[in-house]
């Protein structure tokens, strides 16, 4: 059976992290790992997953959950201490306040990645499973789609075009994904710079990368991002001048700034 690992990194996150735990308690799939990398939360956060721990222990839904509570020095080194501890095939970050989509979301990314086949040889499983992502609020209300359309077929070049895979619904191979950590050096877009270089990896090594063809992830809309999004915008200019080069990367953001413009104008009319 394919496992996957979800990694969820959380500090005083008692507010959202609920619908998140229950996300992936409640998930058919027997093969989930759940790691949950607290960041020694002041708040009531900790119980909450304590009685989560409880409750997928009286599920016997064959799940493993295993909680780390500790000082970390930020959402990318909390990132990465889950990374080294996944045992999983697979890999996908679930942060509070993110949540899977439906109770059989896992089932589907097993059925359209063709990953059910027991004794499968490993080594040919595709490098990355990916999908759909919609936005909900602080309340796990629906507010939309995302304004980025995932592509039919995704290589580590899309991404010039902006990040059109959520970083909740990529889904990276276990091997790959812990020998590309997290850099520390970027404090809001090591996540796009992460799956870019899981892409160039896979590319290197001939391995698909799979459209599972569905929503996977109900998105918080809120974040780091969205809190510094001017500090996240220059930095992630640094992240896609390092790999797709300044002047194609220029270029592209001046059509960012004009197909916002656009956006803005549609609204008001």
């Amino acid at each position: 059976m394919i496992r996957f690992s979800f990694v969820t990194i959380c500090y005083n996150a008692a507010p959202v992290i609920g619908r998140t735990l229950d996300s992936i308690l409640h998930q058919s799939y027997p093969g989930i790992e759940h790691i949950i990398i607290d960041g020694a939360s002041a708040d009531d956060t900790l119980n909450i997953i304590r009685k989560y721990e409880d409750d997928n222990r009286e599920a016997d839904n064959e799940h493993t959950v295993v909680v780390v509570s500790e000082p970390d020095k930020g959402i990318y080194d909390a990132m990465n201490k889950g990374l080294r501890m996944a045992t999983g095939d697979y890999v996908c970050f679930m942060n509070a306040g993110d949540c899977l989509h439906t109770e059989d979301t896992v089932e589907q990314i097993v059925a359209a990645a063709s990953l059910d086949a027991d004794g499968a040889d490993e080594s040919l499983l595709p490098g990355v499973v990916y999908g759909d992502t919609v936005l909900v609020d602080d309340e796990g209300h629906y507010l939309g789609p995302r304004h980025l359309s995932v592509p039919e077929k995704l290589t580590w070049r899309s991404f010039l075009h902006g990040m059109l895979v959520c970083h909740q619904s990529f889904y990276a191979r276990r091997d790959i994904a812990q020998a590309t950590e997290y850099d520390l050096a970027y404090r809001y877009s090591a996540d796009v710079d992460w799956c870019i270089r899981v892409m160039k990896e896979c590319d290197a090594r001939g391995l698909q990368l799979v459209n599972a063809g569905t929503v996977l992830t109900d998105y918080l809309k809120e974040g780091q991002t969205t809190l510094h999004h001017r500090d996240s915008l220059k930095e992630r200019f640094r992240v896609m001048a390092r790999h797709y080069g300044t002047i194609p990367t220029t270029a592209m953001h001046c059509w960012f700034a004009v197909r916002a413009a656009a956006r803005r104008i549609t609204k008001k009319s």
